[in-house]
């Protein structure tokens, strides 16, 4: 071997030879071997991207190639299929029903992402379906690669599995007739032999139970590879504690940030989700003395019987499993040779009592390949980037997405409008915590995030920030005001959502408060350059804008704003600095700038919407109020009215309709490209009914909405 090789040894029975970027088989390896009696089909509409596509998967096997589907049932007969590769519009199953097994892994092939979603979501949950969204590029030819391995990985499995229960039949089968045949035998034969007799068939029991046991590991082992979340694949954990017999198990990923540098994470501390604030209390620093810790640096397993002088017993072990630690057995979770987490079980347990020789070698064998099936269940859900709990983005993708989008943006030569930054947290969630406990916590944040990302636009990225917060990027939103309308209708989402337990929260519902921020673009048009320090410095002026309504004074606010609807926590604050800098669009920030000054009224301003009906030219106009007071409105019209304009107008206010007049006192759009205008309307000549009636529905509608703190 020359020195541009290198090989890693894989527990599927390959070795990978890396030689300019491309991967072969093992010759006479037992995976290579299995799928040596089953073919590789490639069906795509066009020859040159078929072929393109066999020629990397060519060297585990010979594979054919079709351009078109006729004749189907005359063409699959034969020798077995183990992986079909399939190309757009080739990708139905209705095209291949009986005519596929369930033993066939699938390999969907194509550049629309929601189009191979969707077409695989018509396979029956039977099937492997991989999804690999790319066209069959040199430079996607990795990513091609790891897409086909799994799927090859898989029909390797299923043909074991298969075998295996063809054996599995021959040898209880065998059984039965031994034991018949003893049992025949057994009024023949004299004591002495019938001993001897009586030992051969506890050997066969034991045999008999080792393929039980055998046949358990398989079920965890299918239960792994069809989790589709990360709830579903640590539902497994009970399945792996029993098989080891263990009384407690935690699960590691390997995590990193400025602060702590590289640590591990529980995302399952001794069989129970964590809550965010007690991360802080478990992880385990990855040069610290520790269990886990050892694991992770060193790539190997440890079962320790003895811990008596052990100084990896760290107070994380000492003081916080629910059981006193006795012993402990941890091995790595490895992928492509890197250890990316670590699963650890505690306290052996044979009838009910801890035993004292702790693991046997046996239970690591069986632990060590387990963690070897669920290391690539953890990257097929890419906990590296995606959240354990909620499956949204973690903080640090989620800016790296953002900085790629922001980039993406800043090479188009056209106007994108401008980005928004929005931080979001649930009210009063220590309290909906503390009465409910932390597991309906845990289901609380992952159905808030399935509200959140229902709510959120397709160009739009979300994440969990942290505990009960979230961070979404807005994009192509023109100003504040904009971005502002966007949040408020991720916030009334989550309002009119039902959570349970919900009643039992201060506001008898379940409700978010939202702070966002804008970064404008310049006047040439273009985004500026960011760093990821930049943006989380938007998600610190996101936070701030949060605080404030949450009802906490902030001191880099510029000013609070009033109550919305004068409620306390579940609304959206926009965030305004103490010295605002010059926000690049010219004369429209200005304008923005001196409408919000106009719009300082001595009456109180409550943000309520109801309909406004103004006449011109001889005809009444449907408007609708951005917020009201006994003084005036702020309302939203598609023209422009005339400044200083006297207008006849009905006022709706619930069932009731009045004839008021008002004077216009500006009348302009919010930016350049927006299709409508605001306009500030001061009422004069109310009547003393007018007031009354007015000052009744901004209480009503204001009390609907208070409660304390």
């Amino acid at each position: 071997m020359n020195g541009s090789e290198s090989y890693s040894e894989q527990s599927q029975g390959f070795i990978e030879v890396k030689e300019k970027d491309r991967w072969y088989p093992r010759e006479g390896g037992g995976a290579a071997r299995a799928m040596s009696q089953k073919r590789i089909v490639v069906f795509h509409p066009s020859p040159g991207d078929a072929e393109r596509l066999s020629g990397p998967v060519s060297v585990f096997g010979q594979v054919e190639v079709w351009t078109d589907l006729q004749d189907l049932a005359g063409r699959l007969g034969g020798k077995p299929i183990g992986v079909a590769i399939l190309g757009p519009g080739f990708g139905r199953h209705s095209l291949y029903r009986d005519l596929l097994s369930p033993s066939t892994s699938i390999i969907l092939t194509g550049l629309d992402e929601s189009e191979l979603r969707r077409t695989a979501d018509e396979w029956p949950p039977s099937f492997f379906v991989e999804v690999f969204v790319g066209g069959p590029d040199t430079a996607r030819e990795r990513s091609f690669l790891l897409a086909f391995e799994r799927a090859l990985a898989h029909a390797r499995l299923k043909s074991e599995t298969e075998e295996l229960r063809r054996t599995l039949a021959q040898h209880e089968a065998k059984v039965r007739d031994v034991y018949t045949e003893i049992q025949e035998i057994k009024g023949l034969i004299n004591s002495n032999v019938l001993l001897e007799i009586e030992k051969r068939i506890a050997i066969e029991t034991k045999y008999v139970w080792f393929q039980k046991e055998r046949q358990r590991t398989e079920a965890i082992l299918r239960r792994i590879y069809a989790a589709d979340d990360i709830s579903s694949l640590l539902d497994i954990l009970p399945d792996i504690r029993d098989i080891v017999k263990a009384a407690g198990a935690t699960v590691y990923i390997i995590e990193e940030n400025d602060l702590l540098g590289r640590y591990l994470k529980p995302i399952i501390w001794d069989n129970f989700y964590l809550p965010h604030a007690d991360f802080a209390k478990y992880i385990a620093l990855w040069d610290a003395q520790d269990f886990a810790a050892s694991v992770a640096r060193y790539g190997q397993g440890i079962n320790v019987a003895d811990l008596s002088f052990d100084r990896r017993l760290t107070a994380r072990y000492a003081e916080r499993l629910r059981s006193p630690l006795k012993n402990l057995l941890a091995v790595p979770i490895m992928h492509n040779r890197k250890v990316i987490g670590v699963v650890e079980v505690y306290n052996k347990t044979v009838g009910g009592r801890t035993c004292a020789e702790g693991f046997s070698r046996d239970d690591q064998d069986i632990l060590q390949g387990i963690s070897e099936h669920m290391a690539i269940a953890v990257m097929k859900l890419n906990l590296i980037q995606y959240d354990a709990l909620t499956g949204l983005l973690r903080p640090d993708p989620f800016f790296e997405k953002v900085l790629q989008k922001i980039n993406a943006l800043g090479k188009r030569r056209r106007e994108e409008g401008d980005v928004a930054m929005v931080m979001g947290d649930v009210d009063w969630f220590k309290n909906y915590n503390d009465r409910n406990g932390h597991e309906a916590g845990n289901r609380l944040l992952r159905e808030l995030a399935h509200v959140l990302k229902l709510s959120i636009r397709e160009e739009d990225l979300l994440c969990r920030y942290g505990g009960e917060e979230f961070l979404i990027f807005l994009t192509g939103v023109k100003g504040a005001e904009e971005a502002a309308l966007l949040t408020e209708r991720i916030r009334k989402n989550v309002e009119d959502h039902y959570f349970e337990f919900q009643e039992f929260q201060p506001q008898n519902n379940l409700t978010m408060s939202f702070g966002v921020t804008v970064l404008f673009r310049d006047t040439a048009g273009q985004t500026p350059v960011l760093t990821k320090a930049d943006l989380k410095r938007l998600a610190m002026e996101a936070d701030s804008a949060m605080a404030e309504a949450k009802g906490k004074r902030r001191p880099d606010l510029k000013m609070l704003p009033e109550p919305v609807n004068g409620r306390i926590k579940n609304r959206v604050s926009i965030y305004a600095p103490e010295a605002p800098a010059v926000d690049g669009r010219g004369d429209d920030g200005r304008a923005s700038r001196e409408a919000t000054r106009r719009e300082r009224r001595k009456h109180e301003r409550t943000n309520a919407s109801t309909l406004l009906m103004i006449k011109k030219g001889g005809e009444y106009q449907v408007t609708n109020t951005v917020n009201l007071g006994v003084g005036g409105a702020r309302i939203v019209s598609d023209m422009r009215l005339t400044m200083a304009e006297t207008m006849d107008a009905i006022l709706v206010l619930g069932d009731k309709a009045s004839f008021i007049r008002g004077d216009v006192v500006y009348s302009e759009k919010p930016d350049k490209e927006s299709g409508f205008f605001y306009t500030g309307l001061r009422f004069r000549g109310l009547s003393s009914g007018d007031i009354r009636s007015l000052e009744e529905y901004l209480q009503q509608f204001r009390r609907k909405y208070v409660t304390n703190s």
